[in-house]
């Protein structure tokens, strides 16, 4: 979801231009001529302006005396912005940004699980069932995607370390984009696997949370698989989301 979209002039002149640099059709070192393109937006240079101080707050592009507005390299863009992702998943993208998200989820979430059963209180606890009674009452790919990030958000606050429950700013804008495909493709009921999970926290044993969770990744990477039509022969072994 394009944190941009719908904002006025201002917005849109964000996302064509995010677009643009993320699909390629402006590439790595390309100077942007605000003048040329103000008339081919039809939008003022103050718009202009905006704009490109928000694109180089996400890292795509520097602006340098003498050289201009240019486009940075890849590696400086921030691939964990939410608009960064929409704009690579309309590019046609978003089988990369599912694997990167999977790898990174394999690394974290089953540490997570296991620490929230260590730490978590009764009032994780409340919030962990409310989470799987809003996934279960869900109706639509809308509301089943935001019961599921109420789910993981969470899971990391129940850690209670502070850093790791921030971790829901970068996985969730990835999150959402996967749990939209998956949802919308009527996967099977996610409550059950998640479920799962949450006792294992509450009978706090660390070791069944965190396989529990490898269990949900890894039916959860065979969904996105078989929508996308994506996965390696050699990785089907060992998936992981």
């Amino acid at each position: 979801m394009s944190g941009y979209s719908g904002r006025g002039v201002h917005g849109q002149v964000v996302a064509t231009l995010g677009a643009r640099i993320v699909s390629g059709e402006l590439g790595r070192g390309d100077v942007i001529d605000l003048s040329a393109l103000g008339r081919d937006l039809d939008v003022s240079m103050t718009a202009l302006r905006e704009a490109m101080k928000v694109l180089a707050a996400k890292g795509l592009v520097e602006a340098r005396q003498k050289r201009g507005t240019y486009v940075r390299d890849r590696e400086h863009w921030n691939l964990l912005d939410s608009d960064v992702i929409h704009w690579r998943s309309q590019a046609g993208d978003t089988a990369a940004v599912l694997r990167d998200l999977a790898e990174v989820r394999a690394v974290v979430e089953p540490a997570v699980a296991s620490m929230a059963a260590l730490r978590r209180d009764d009032e994780d606890l409340a919030e962990l069932d409310a989470a799987l009674a809003e996934m279960t009452d869900a109706v639509g790919a809308h509301a089943e995607v935001a019961a599921d990030l109420r789910w993981h958000r969470a899971m990391l606050r129940a850690t209670h370390n502070e850093m790791l429950a921030r971790m829901d700013v970068f996985i969730e804008p990835a999150l959402r984009l996967r749990d939209a495909l998956v949802h919308e493709a009527a996967a099977d009921d996610p409550v059950p696997s998640h479920a799962v999970v949450v006792e294992a926290v509450r009978r706090r044993d660390p070791e069944a949370a965190a396989a529990a969770v490898t269990s949900l990744l890894d039916k959860a990477t065979q969904d996105a698989d078989g929508v996308l039509g994506t996965g390696h022969p050699q990785e089907k072994e060992a998936v992981t989301e």
